[in-house]
C-alpha cells in the first residue's frame, strides 16, 4: 500500500491510499467468487466457471469495481489511522486510477477544527426568578371555566347572538340551482367561528327558533371548489334551535367534573395551578438560562467552523422540519406553494440556527475534553434502561432509535458539561 497526503488548508486533508499487490489480487479473487455465482457462461454449471473462461468472456476489467467496494473501507481506516485523523464528516471519494495491478483512492477528509476558549468561567450568567402572578391564575380558571362551559336551549323567543350555538338546515343555491355539497340538515354551528363562508354567520344574528331567512354570500376568490370561486350563492336556512354558553361556577359539580386529585375546592385549585405554571416557567426559565450561558460563552470562543458541517447541520434541520411537517399532513412541496418559497429559501432560514448549533456542539466538546468528563459504559447502559423503560420500548429498539450507546453516551457527557457550565457561573 503507498500514501500519499497533501493538504490544501487546515482541517481540510487529501489523501491518496494505493492499494496493490497480494491485497489487490485477494480483492480480484473475492470479486470473481461473488461474480461468477451470478452468470451464465455455455458449457459450465453456475458459479463452476474457471476464472480464465470468465476473464475472456467478460474481461478483466468486470472484476475492477466490485474489487474496488471490498478494499474502499480497508483503505478509508488506514488513510485514517495513519493520519491520526478523526473525522467529522463522511470523506469525498474518488476512485483515480484503477487496473490489474491496484486501485488509487483519493480521500477528501474534513477534520474538527481547533477551538480556542478564552472563558467559560464566572461570566456572571444567573437565572431568572420565576413568579407566578394571581393574573395568570386567574386566566387559567377562567379558561378551564369555559372549557367546561355547558350548552343550554334558549326559549323559543330566544335570539341567535354571537358566541351561540344555532343547530340549523341549509340549502345554497347557485344561479337558483342548488350545487353538490351545499346542503345539511341539524348542523350545529358556532357563530363567530368563522368556519362557514364570510357573511355567512353574521346574517343568522337575530333569528329565531323556527324562522327561515334566504342568505346571500359571494364565495372566496380561493374557495377549494373551482366552480364556486368568488360566486354569488343564496342559501335557505331554517334555525331549529339556539344553544347558549352558560359559564360554569366553582361549585361542587365542577370540582367533580374537573376530576383532579385533592381539589375539591377554590383554594385547592388555585395551589394546583400555581404548581402546574410554576413548573412550565421552571422549564422555560431553565432552557432560556441554558441558551443565554451558551450564548456567553460562544463570544469568548475562537474557531474557524468548515462550511461542510454547517451545511450537513442544515439539511439536518430540514429533514427535521419535512418530518414536523408530515405529522400535520404537509410535505415540503406542499409548504412551498403555502409559502411561496424554495428549498433555498428555507436552507438559508435555517442557516443561523445551524451555524449556533455547530458552534455550541464544538464548544462544549472542548469544554469537555479540558474538564476531563467521562462517561462510562456501564453508565450510559444505565441511562439506556431508563429511557427505554420510559419511552416503554424494548432496549434493543431504543439503541438502534437513539444512534446506539455512544451516542447515549455522548448525550450524557453534554448534559454533564451544561450542568458543570451552571456551576462554574453561580
Amino acid at each position: 500500500m503507498e500514501k500519499k497526503e497533501t493538504k490544501n488548508k487546515k482541517n481540510y486533508h487529501t489523501i491518496e491510499i494505493k492499494i496493490e499487490g497480494e491485497n489487490w489480487t485477494k480483492a480480484l479473487d473475492k470479486a470473481f467468487k461473488e461474480k461468477v455465482k451470478k452468470v451464465e457462461v455455455d458449457g459450465f454449471r453456475k458459479g463452476k466457471c474457471p476464472r480464465n473462461i470468465y476473464e475472456k468472456k467478460f474481461g478483466k476489467e468486470s472484476l475492477y469495481l466490485d474489487a474496488a467496494d471490498f478494499v474502499l473501507q480497508d483503505a478509508y481506516t488506514k488513510a485514517l489511522e495513519e493520519n491520526e485523523l478523526v473525522p467529522v464528516l463522511q470523506p469525498e471519494v474518488d476512485l483515480k486510477s484503477i487496473d490489474d495491478k491496484g486501485v488509487t483512492f483519493t480521500f477528501k477528509i474534513i477534520t474538527k477544527p481547533e477551538v480556542k476558549i478564552n472563558k467559560y468561567r464566572d461570566l456572571n450568567i444567573k437565572p431568572n426568578e420565576v413568579v407566578v402572578s394571581n393574573e395568570e391564575i386567574d386566566h387559567e380558571i377562567n379558561h378551564l371555566l369555559e372549557k367546561y362551559t355547558e350548552l343550554v336551549n334558549k326559549d323559543e323567543n330566544g335570539e341567535v347572538l354571537n358566541g351561540d350555538v344555532a343547530v340549523i338546515d341549509f340549502e345554497g343555491f347557485k344561479d337558483g340551482v342548488a350545487f353538490d355539497g351545499g346542503k345539511a340538515e341539524n348542523y350545529s354551528l358556532e357563530i363567530g367561528s368563522g368556519s362557514f363562508i364570510p357573511g355567512f354567520e353574521e346574517q343568522l344574528i337575530g333569528m329565531k327558533q323556527g324562522e327561515e331567512k334566504e342568505i346571500k354570500v359571494t364565495f372566496p376568490e380561493d374557495y377549494m371548489e373551482e366552480s364556486l370561486k368568488g360566486k354569488e350563492a343564496t342559501f335557505k336556512v331554517k334555525v331549529h334551535e339556539i344553544k347558549e354558553k352558560e359559564k360554569r361556577k366553582l361549585d361542587e359539580d365542577f370540582f367533580f367534573d374537573l376530576g383532579i386529585e385533592g381539589v375539591n375546592d377554590e383554594e385547592s385549585l388555585r395551589k394546583e395551578i400555581e404548581a402546574n405554571i410554576k413548573a412550565n416557567k421552571d422549564m422555560e426559565e431553565e432552557n432560556n438560562y441554558i441558551d443565554r450561558l451558551l450564548e456567553a460563552i460562544a463570544k469568548n470562543v475562537e474557531v474557524d467552523i468548515p462550511e461542510e458541517m454547517v451545511n450537513e447541520e442544515v439539511n439536518r434541520l430540514l429533514k427535521r422540519t419535512e418530518q414536523q411537517l408530515a405529522m400535520q399532513g404537509i410535505s415540503l412541496d406542499l409548504y412551498y406553494q403555502f409559502t411561496k418559497t424554495t428549498e433555498k429559501d428555507l436552507k438559508d432560514h435555517l442557516e443561523k440556527e445551524a451555524y449556533q448549533n455547530v458552534l455550541y456542539r464544538l464548544m462544549l466538546e472542548e469544554i469537555m475534553n479540558m474538564e476531563k468528563i467521562e462517561v462510562s459504559e456501564d453508565e450510559a447502559m444505565e441511562e439506556a434502561k431508563k429511557l427505554a423503560d420510559r419511552y416503554n420500548m424494548e432496549l434493543e429498539d431504543f439503541l438502534n432509535e437513539f444512534g446506539g450507546l455512544e451516542m447515549v453516551q455522548y448525550d450524557q457527557e453534554m448534559r454533564k458539561t451544561i450542568e458543570l457550565l451552571k456551576e462554574l457561573n453561580k
